[in-house]
């Protein structure tokens, strides 16, 4: 039986600079492991999500359709605040506040396409 030690989350960039400063600015915080160009990653309650560019003869594998199939789900304590967030660092949350059994989420998306979902569990 294959026994997993670890797991995380990886976004391609095709601007990678760009793409990590979005999320020093989203996460608030700078990456904990960082090559310059190349990969950064940051390290969130039960996850570790790196950034990485591509290299150039892989670069056709991540040039996908506009929006991903895949989210980046990530609970927040205050949904608004969040929001605000957002909007103060240029990235403002797409369509409305979805108020479901679960809790109330928005999407969002980075600058790369790949789609946010902010959520608060009621």
């Amino acid at each position: 039986m294959m026994r997993c030690q670890t797991a995380w989350v990886t976004i391609a960039a095709t601007d990678f600079e760009r793409l990590l400063e979005f999320y020093r600015q989203f996460l608030q915080q700078d990456p904990q492991l960082l090559l310059p160009n190349a990969y950064a990653e940051f390290w969130l309650p039960g996850l570790k999500l790196g950034i990485f560019k591509p290299k150039t003869s892989h670069q056709p594998e991540f040039q996908a359709p506009k929006h991903s199939a895949m989210s980046l789900c990530l609970e927040v304590e205050d949904l608004d605040t969040a929001i605000s967030h957002l909007e103060a660092i240029a990235a403002p949350p797409l369509g409305e506040i979805i108020v479901a059994t679960h809790g109330r989420e928005i999407y969002a998306y980075d600058p790369e396409g790949n789609r946010l979902i902010l959520h608060q569990t009621i």
